[in-house]
This record gives structure tokens, C-alpha cells and sequence, in this order.
């Protein structure tokens, strides 16, 4: 049987399901609780293992965070080959993730390995959620205000980091900010009128907002108040990314209006982000406090950079 036969089964404790655009599946349990579900790898991007189990966790959970959801259980997922990778990375690797996993209550409840010659790592997570406060990717109310809270640039410096031009705390501040979890973040905002929430990942700023529009909204983009971690930029302007964000680039384009003086934005908010930031539709009253509370969980980074408005002359309006 094909599988969006499967996919489109009428459920109706099925809310949300994976093949609307949505980071998780929702299923509604009772009238207070809902079953959250994920699955999320991550190739190794850093030399260091401890560091990498981190960071793929972080990476991993953020789905079920921007639903609104807590994680519950988790059980490890890693590709690697016994001939190339030694028992020590790969429980370097495990034991940092479990720690990532430890910090926002979930619980391992196992694992499995596949054979591959690449590294990868990440969880099949499980998460609980209210019903009643479970956000959806598209669902943005007009007039609220487009809050991200970590800085781009994630991709560009992994980037980096692979072809050996940065180093030390160049390397450390980079890491910082991809393994901090976006748990709180995700906790706090429920104290505020939000109407849609997404984690940025693998298709940038851009291509995730474009997801989160539907037929009567746009998303407009400040040019210059998106955060953008150090040094991001001057690599951007070498050259220095990956072949996905080239592939977002492409992705994005004919949805995109450009209406500031340069192009630059336009590589730098395509960026595939690993763990990136939530981009949150909420009340623009209710943003400033939000920022002021998440500011030290967010390193900083957390802003204001856009709005949601009436569908204009593209989903995507960058001035």
C-alpha cells in the first residue's frame, strides 16, 4: 500500500500529522494530553564526539519543542561503521547526547545502530502536549510579530569548521549556541499569545517561513535585525556554505520578495541551520517580555524580525 495512503487515513485523535508541513505528529490521548512524535538525525558535524552527541540531540528535539510539547522518552538512532569508528567516539557521542536528553526531563529507553560508513545521530523522541496549546507551523494570526530566538549562520560556520578555517573560541561559541536546547524557550512562551511557532533547520529562515505562510498570509523579514552569529557573514562572503543552502536558495526563490538595498540577506536567511532557533508568531505586545525572559537562554540572540501580515505580492517579503 503506498504510503500517503497511510498518511491520509481519517483519524480524529490524529491533530496533527507530519505531512502538512508540521515538525511532529500530534494524537490526542484525552482532554488534557496529547502524544507528541519525532524523528530527527544529524550528520557529525564537529570533531569533537561528546560535543557532536549534544548538539544532534538539541538538533533532534526541537520538533517536538515547537509544538509546545515536553519529551517524555527517546530512544538513540546512530549510523556508523565498527571498521571506521571506535567504541570510544561512538560512546563519547551517546553519553553527550544522553546528557543533552537528561536536561529537559526525557528519559532513554534505548537504542539502535545501523551500519554506515558516515556518522550519523539523532532520536525517535516521544513528547506529551496540552491539546488546547499545541502550535501548528502555519497557523500565524495576522498583525502578530515573527520572533527568532537563536542567530543564523549555523551552517555557513559548520561549514567552516569542516574545511579547517576557524578554530578555538571561534569553535566554542558556535558550539554553544547549536547545543542549547530550545526546551525553555519553547516552556516560556506558552505564557504568551502565540498563534504559530517552527523550529529553523535544514531549510533556513526562509524556507521554514515559507512553510509557516498559508494562502492568506505573508511573512515579512526586517533585512539587518535577523541575529547573525559572529563571523557568519564575512565566511558567507567568501563563499563558505554548504550545497543545501544553495539548494534553498533555489527552493525559496520564486516565493520571494527582495525589497532592501542588498542580496546579502538572501544567502544568509537560506542557510540550513543545524538546531537552529524558534520562529514564533506572537502577540507584538507580549514580544518585548518574552525577549527580556529568554534572554539568557538564548545567548542573547532572541528578536523581533518581522511581521505577519494580509498575503501581499509574495508569501516571502524581505525589506
Amino acid at each position: 500500500m503506498p504510503i500517503n495512503c497511510c498518511l491520509n487515513t481519517k483519524q480524529t485523535n490524529l491533530l496533527v500529522r507530519i505531512n502538512n508541513n508540521d515538525d511532529a505528529s500530534v494524537y490526542q490521548l484525552n482532554e488534557n494530553e496529547a502524544l507528541t512524535q519525532s524523528f530527527n538525525t544529524l550528520p557529525f558535524v564537529t570533531s569533537n564526539a561528546y560535543m557532536y552527541g549534544k548538539i544532534a540531540v538539541a538538533h533532534s528535539l526541537s520538533n517536538i519543542f515547537a509544538l509546545g510539547a515536553e519529551v517524555k522518552t527517546a530512544l538513540n538512532v546512530m549510523g556508523y561503521s565498527k571498521i571506521h569508528h571506535t567504541q570510544e567516539i561512538v560512546d563519547e557521542i551517546f553519553r553527550g547526547g544522553h546528557e543533552k536528553l537528561k536536561e529537559c526531563g526525557g528519559i532513554l529507553v534505548g537504542q539502535h545502530t545501523i551500519q554506515s560508513n558516515e556518522i550519523f545521530y539523532g532520536l525517535s523522541a516521544t513528547g506529551i502536549g496540552d491539546p488546547k496549546k499545541i502550535y501548528r507551523k502555519n497557523s500565524a494570526k495576522i498583525g502578530h510579530v515573527l520572533v527568532l530566538t537563536k542567530p543564523l549562520g549555523m551552517g555557513i560556520l559548520t561549514t567552516a569548521v569542516k574545511r579547517n578555517l576557524i578554530r578555538g573560541k571561534e569553535v566554542d561559541d558556535a558550539i554553544k549556541i547549536m547545543e542549547t536546547l530550545n526546551y525553555l524557550p519553547s516552556q516560556i512562551m506558552k505564557e504568551y499569545e502565540v498563534s504559530a511557532c517552527t523550529n529553523i533547520a535544514t531549510l533556513g529562515l526562509l524556507g521554514h517561513a515559507l512553510e509557516s505562510t498559508n494562502a492568506f498570509t505573508s511573512y515579512t523579514i526586517h533585512c539587518g535585525e535577523v541575529p547573525v552569529a559572529p563571523l557568519a557573514q564575512e565566511l558567507a562572503d567568501q563563499g563558505i556554505y554548504c550545497e543545501q543552502t544553495q539548494k534553498n536558495l533555489a527552493y525559496i526563490d520564486p516565493y520571494l520578495t527582495i525589497m532592501c538595498n542588498t542580496n546579502k540577506c538572501k544567502l544568509m536567511y537560506s542557510d540550513t541551520q543545524i538546531s537552529g532557533g524558534l520562529l514564533i508568531a506572537m502577540d507584538k505586545n507580549h514580544a518585548k517580555e518574552y525577549i527580556k525572559k529568554v534572554e539568557e537562554l538564548t545567548c542573547g540572540y532572541a528578536k523581533v524580525i518581522g511581521e505577519v501580515i494580509p498575503r501581499g505580492i509574495s508569501p516571502l517579503i524581505v525589506y
